[in-house]
């Protein structure tokens, strides 16, 4: 790397590239130097390095807009074309240099939030015309203004205006100083704006998206403050402080003698997105789609996860917290594909104070963000690994501090955010040598068998084991040996017709044996299936043979996974005779299962490659996991949900694949039809043109170059032919894929129906999820009142707490069995719901008609508008 792009990356970082200082005012000086020497020879690539630096760590804008200003006073029309340059990537125009096309109608949210910002600093050091960036204001807060009017805009869209208002609000941490002393009318019109806009949204209270389930009750007399009225109260707080802030660095300030000298230039007007088209109708279900539509192209950043009480979390003014969580985001977004950078960088914030504790919340509250993580969980894995390791003094304590925070109300965590966090937690030990004090949880084996924290512990010893092997687990409990009774078993194939434990050996024997020396002696699926219709099936009922063939071909395949994907390309076609219809298949999941009944990873891996290769449907895996011996496990155990899970996830990614295989086809049609336009084109010219031959004229062109030509369109003609016929296979495809989908969200849904509302209490007795954990607690304190030996038993002198969580001071999970499976599996409605929303969406009208009746539970009903961000006045709408 050439020492100017060395020192514009390494601005401001402690380095050898600026020496011993840390200073930014000297490392500004440094680097301005060796810039304004090169610019002469490599101005293009200056600009276009400058631009990405500032974009891609925008931590350090400050120091890029003050390097700016200082460039300005050398060389005006260099700086002129950054901030045209600037203006291109905001909204598209044509320029020489472009680094990103049109963020604003593109809806890029990223680059957008970044470009104000980096305009902001540019302000500040007197590159741009204050009121240039007013004007980009007053027109995002005008389209936010608009996009609520029902009849010029689409208040469903609110998300987008939000957005806007927030990019408004989180420039001024920046620049609010500057603007309040040069344009104060022009600021201040804008400050009324937003707070008009404020008074007519909508309150975003989206509890499906929040981290635990309490936050989803209602009634509790205080609405929390969703983001953007959080934001806005935090900017209030700094306007009344005179617009300081500690955790922005204002490097400008010492270089403002200097920078008052250039010329400030202008950024021309933008404009924004046509307004999205007004609802045709009033139509919650309309009004529901594209509220999910707007949410997912203008998806809030983050959502707060308090772990820590106040009492640890850094002391720090409002809007520092905001800044800090920006950065770390910023970090974590532009340095995705560098763990050991984002790593360093998000420990070397230009803020003077400490922030372990926050930096600890805004990741999990990433890793846990809902509906998904804008990163797969593994890089937040990596993140907090190499955090450990960088800080080793201080933050391993802060995340085992969080793990235990989490853990304590673990009951209340949404169940997604749960599975995520069992998931993290075990891997996260298996880089640290499984090392944890399980002594502390070793009370969860005086809580009943379903207690959340319970579950929680034997799910992530479970997976632990997956992650290395049984003995080694089992000597990372040392210190808590109790806690072996949560181990799953050793994880050994479940074989009946084994023959080494001395069983009898029997007619079933024989035949498995015979299977075995088969598939041993290299006979085809054909010889196998030949075998089994001639053989078996006339001497053996149809479940012998079934329960012979998947054990045996099980056992061959069960060695490694490499053994069981090879059994199964080999003698798939074997399972798929045998088992023709839904029925079967399930039949045949269950003996799987049973053959894996110690393995729960392993029943999960079998299955969903037999799905895969389509051995099995999506509706039976659904079936099965509705089965009586499952359904007794929602609450106790994540073996039938991890199946159920793999089985949707497996539907949609095939969807998804044929929607991207199509998008890529139609781009070819468009190219096949203009090579083919061009082609006939081409001949059509060739064969009228006149051309002498001994003398006379004939029609066409030199004979060699129309044959030529001739068969350049034929070919062309055939590959667009080609391509419109692969186009239209994969579109017949997608268009049965979708119907299975339907199909399947019906049979899932309708089955979660049922099993509720053979459980659920009545809707008088459970209006919320409160008063369903509440009941267990009530009846208890009623016998207690009725009995006379409560003095006898509660020796302490202390109540029990009708708690959700069993803690070390009081050993007790006061939810009954009962309640804690609705509980669960109301979790797991949510989930689901939110998770596959899009899909869900496109099928809401057959879901709503039948399904979702107003013969439901309400308790349902409202789980899955919950994951849907559905209105809440629709759950009363059948």
């Amino acid at each position: 790397m050439s020492s100017w792009k060395s020192l514009l990356l390494r601005i401001g970082d402690n380095c050898p590239d600026y020496g011993t200082s840390s200073d930014f005012k000297e490392h500004i000086e440094t680097c301005f130097g060796v810039i304004r020497r090169e610019l002469e020879h490599s101005s293009n690539d200056i600009l276009s390095f400058l631009l990405q630096c500032a974009e891609q760590l925008p931590h350090k804008i400050p120091l890029y807009g003050t390097l700016v200003g200082l460039l300005n006073l050398e060389n005006e029309d260099f700086v002129k074309q950054m901030v045209e340059t600037t203006q291109a990537n905001f909204q598209g125009s044509y320029m020489p240099i472009i680094v990103h096309m049109d963020a604003l109608d593109f809806g890029n949210c990223d680059m957008i939030r970044i470009l104000m910002r980096f305009l902001t600093v540019m302000m500040c050091s007197k590159v741009l015309q204050p009121s240039s960036l007013v004007v980009v204001f007053e027109t995002l807060l005008s389209s936010a203004a608009t996009t609520l009017d029902e009849e010029k805009g689409n208040p469903s869209w609110q998300a987008r205006g939000d957005f806007y208002v927030s990019c408004i609000l989180s420039c001024l941490p920046w620049g609010g100083s500057e603007l309040v002393e040069q344009v104060p009318e022009e600021i201040e019109s804008v400050m009324v704006g937003i707070e008009a806009y404020l008074s007519i949204r909508r309150h975003n209270s989206d509890t499906g998206l929040s981290f635990f389930e309490d936050d989803d009750e209602s009634g509790r007399g205080v609405v929390e403050k969703d983001f953007l009225e959080d934001l806005w109260g935090r900017i209030q707080v700094l306007s009344s402080n005179g617009w300081k802030v500690d955790s922005v660095p204002r490097p400008h300030l010492s270089f403002e003698a200097q920078l008052v000298a250039g010329k400030s230039h202008e950024f021309g007007p933008i404009n924004t997105p046509e307004q999205p088209e007004p609802l045709s109708e009033v139509s919650g279900v309309l009004y529901g789609k594209q509220k999910h539509d707007a949410e997912l192209k203008y998806p809030q950043r983050i959502r707060r996860l308090n772990i820590f009480p106040a009492s640890k979390i850094e002391d720090m003014q409002p809007i520092d917290r905001f800044i800090v969580e920006e950065y770390l985001l910023d970090v974590l977004l532009f340095l995705n594909g560098c763990r050991k950078e984002c790593a360093s960088f998000m420990v070397g914030l230009p803020v003077p104070f400490r922030y372990d504790y926050l930096m600890a919340e805004t990741i999990f509250s990433q890793l846990l963000l809902l509906p998904l993580p804008p990163f797969k969980p593994i890089y937040y894995t990596l993140v907090i690994m190499d955090l450990c390791k960088a800080l080793p003094g201080a933050f391993p304590g802060v995340v085992a501090g969080a793990v235990r925070a989490l853990f304590e109300k673990i009951a209340d965590l949404d169940t997604e955010c749960q599975t995520r966090l069992i998931l993290w937690f075990s891997h996260h030990l298996s880089n640290f040598q499984f090392i944890w004090p399980w002594e502390e949880w070793a009370f969860v084996l005086d809580l009943p068998k379903w207690a959340p924290q319970r579950v929680f512990v034997q799910e992530v010893l479970e997976r632990e084991v997956r992650l290395s092997y049984w003995d080694k687990v089992k000597q990372s409990i040392e210190n808590a040996p109790a806690l072996e009774e949560l181990l799953p078993p050793k994880g050994s194939p479940n074989f009946i017709y084994s023959i080494e434990d001395g069983r009898e050996k029997t007619e079933q024997h024989a035949l498995s044996a015979e299977l075995n020396n088969k598939v041993k002696g290299r006979q085809t699926a054909r010889e196998i299936i030949s075998w089994v219709e001639e053989s078996v099936f006339p001497n053996h009922a149809w479940d012998v043979a079934l329960k012979v063939v998947v054990h045996t071909l099980l056992d061959i395949g069960s060695k490694s996974f490499t053994h069981l994907i090879t059994v199964l390309e080999r003698y798939g076609q074997v399972f798929a005779r045998i088992c023709p219809d839904h029925d079967k298949q399930v039949m045949l999941i269950a003996e799987v299962s049973s053959y894996w009944k110690n393995n729960a990873q392993m029943t999960a891996i079998a299955i969903d490659r037999m799905m895969g290769y389509r051995l099995i449907s999506n509706l039976a895996i659904v079936r099965w996991v509705f089965s009586p011996a499952n359904i007794e496990q929602f609450h106790t155990s994540d073996r039938p949900w991890e199946v159920l899970r793999n089985a949707i996830s497996k539907t949609y990614n095939r969807i998804s694949d044929l929607r991207n295989e199509i998008s890529s086809l139609k781009k070819s049609v468009v190219s096949a039809e203009e090579a083919a336009t061009k082609a006939k084109t081409e001949l059509d010219a060739a064969e009228s043109k006149l051309s002498l031959v001994d003398g006379e004229p004939v029609l066409g062109d030199n004979p060699a170059r129309l044959k030529r030509l001739k068969a350049n369109a034929e070919k062309a003609k055939e590959e667009e032919v080609s391509v419109l016929e692969s186009l239209e296979a994969k579109e017949a495809l997608l268009a049965r894929a979708l119907d299975e989908n339907e199909a399947l969200f019906l049979s899932l849904y309708k089955n979660f129906s049922n099993v509720l509302m053979e459980r659920l209490p009545d809707p008088s007795r459970a209006r919320t999820l409160r008063e369903l954990k509440s009941i267990q607690a009530d009846e208890m304190t009623v016998d207690l009142d009725e009995s006379s030996v409560m003095e006898v038993d509660n020796e302490s002198g202390r109540p029990n707490k009708s708690q959700s969580n069993g803690g070390k001071e009081s050993n007790i999970y006061n939810v009954g069995e009962k309640e804690q499976w609705c509980l669960s599996t109301l979790g797991y409605v949510k989930a689901f719901a939110r998770q596959y929303a899009s899909e869900i969406w496109a099928h809401i009208e057959k879901l709503d008609a039948d399904v979702f009746t107003e013969n439901v539970h309400p308790l349902f009903k409202k789980a899955v508008y919950s994951g849907l961000s559905r209105p809440i006045n629709d759950v009363s709408s059948g």
